[in-house]
């Protein structure tokens, strides 16, 4: 990059976190290659070689911790740093920065796992809408552990915020040190940290990144921009089944209902259940509909060794990221199916890349697979599925938050859909946190009135209402549960 930019036109993030200090001293090394030793030498070897005065951009946040401000401007001190600190949004400031100095190419610390790595690959131009410029991702394809090697390594100094045990930080509003490094210690009144470099699985990276849960149920609670809270304070999430089977009708859907009446026990609402073709771009249109409108995101069918199998590479287009091999899912495979399992060609053992968490259980052969909001099951059959159900909600890093129970009463009359159809629409408007429908298994068999609410009380009060609404005996039905 240096060879075909001049360098005043090509600059550096920084934003004083491990990938962007690993980035500083890949550059750093190349800087001194590029303009040679002899060039570089000015007296002192030494100080030449600390030296890269590359323009560097450095968005200063009034949220950020004073440990990163602290160590960002001290590593611009000690290595020639041409800082250029910026305190407006990141779009703004670009826009700024650039009209000022035009910059063909900036390099950053990006990461595969990271929430802006998808669909970007080495070289990357901006994004629509944005200043146009080249993204220069040197680290792309550096793990966690990688990322700790080098700096562990080469022994450069980096923010004391990691020996504190934060592993990937943020806000002071939204970072928090990683749990899994908490060291257990009766003596002290203060928890205690491992370092960042301890965590073992890397993809427990962001596990000290805390995402803002509403306070109140009616609170709306936002996903990639959308509110997904519904009116009745309940989290919403959607059901994907994959089946050319189900849509031949060769087979019966029985796991969604199942699963619809799980959501519901602990407060969530479904609104959508979706059965789509055996198709890539299928699979990839719904998943990229419905994971930006609900909190989460439920995917049936479509896993294993055949040819229909195509809902984890319909996932990874729906984000952007490519499949790719994980060493630690192979291996539970490689437990499950043994010989079968033929290794580095084993599709089965590719996973989205940089989005995929997998959620271990002791009760299951093969951990679930979670990529951001959408959790795919791989239950063939009603017990699977309640066994896997149980298993998610008993996992430490589950995402399901209980919420109070959706509770339902039915009652049953003989009277006509006209009949009750003008009284019913008024008590829709008088309870409108109430849902009330309406079902009959066969025309000339009974009516059946079904409220669906989180408050015993007002269900109660709306079925009281509809029974007293017309004569005496009009209206059976059981009790509230």
């Amino acid at each position: 990059m240096f060879r075909f930019n001049r360098f005043e036109q090509v600059a550096f993030s920084f934003n004083g976190g491990k990938d962007s200090t690993v980035l500083l001293h890949l550059l750093r090394a190349g800087y001194y290659l590029h303009k040679g030793k002899s060039e570089c030498f000015q007296g002192n070897l030494s100080d030449s070689m600390l030296n890269c005065p590359i323009r560097t951009i450095y968005f200063e946040s009034p949220s950020a911790f004073p440990e990163i401000n602290s160590f960002t401007y001290e590593t611009a001190t000690v290595y020639n740093l041409q800082l250029e600190t910026i305190r407006l949004d990141f779009k703004s400031g670009l826009e700024a920065l650039l009209r000022e100095k035009p910059t063909k190419a900036i390099f950053l610390g990006t990461r595969i796992g990271d929430p802006n790595a998808v669909g970007q690959e080495q070289f990357s131009p901006s994004s629509i809408g944005w200043p146009p410029f080249m993204r220069v991702n040197p680290i792309l394809d550096w793990s966690y552990r990688d990322v700790w090697a080098f700096i562990l390594t080469c022994k450069v100094k980096y923010c004391s915020l990691y020996d504190q045990g934060y592993t990937s930080i943020g806000s002071i509003y939204d970072t928090v040190p990683n749990a899994l490094l908490s060291i257990v210690d009766s003596s002290s009144t203060t928890e205690i940290f491992k370092p960042a470099y301890m965590l073992s699985d890397g993809r427990s990276e962001r596990a000290g990144r805390m995402k803002k849960l509403p306070l109140k149920c009616d609170t709306a609670c936002l996903n990639n921009g959308v509110t997904n809270v519904s009116q009745s304070g309940s989290f919403i999430a959607s059901i994907i089944v994959v089946g050319d089977e189900i849509l031949f009708g060769t087979a019966e859907d029985k796991l969604s209902a199942v699963l619809c009446k799980k959501l519901n026990a602990i407060g969530w609402q479904v609104t959508r259940m979706t059965v789509v073709q055996n198709d890539i771009d299928c699979v990839a249109a719904q998943v990229e509909q419905q994971k930006s409108t609900n909190y989460m995101v439920f995917l049936l069918g479509g896993l294993g060794p055949m040819h229909s199998d195509v809902s984890l590479a319909g996932v990874a287009k729906a984000f952007g990221v490519r499949l790719a091999p994980d060493e630690e899912f192979e291996e539970y495979l490689r437990l499950l199916i043994g010989k079968h399992c033929t290794g580095d060609r084993n599709e089965m053992a590719l996973l989205p890349e940089g989005i995929t968490e997998l959620m271990q259980h002791s009760k299951l052969p093969v951990p679930l697979i979670k990529c951001q909001n959408v959790i795919i099951l791989a239950a063939t059959n009603v017990s699977e599925l309640e066994t896997q159900w149980d298993c998610l909600l008993e996992t430490p890093s589950h995402p399901l938050m209980r919420l109070p129970p959706f509770m339902s009463k039915h009652l049953g009359t003989m009277l006509s859909d006209v009949e009750t159809a003008q009284t019913i629409s008024k008590l829709c408007l008088e309870f409108p946190d109430i849902y009330i429908g309406c079902q009959r298994k066969s025309r000339v068999g009974p009516l059946v009135i079904t409220f669906v609410g989180k408050d015993k009380t007002r269900i109660e009060l709306a079925a009281e209402k509809l029974s007293n609404s017309f004569p005496a005996g009009a209206f059976s039905g059981g009790d509230c549960g």
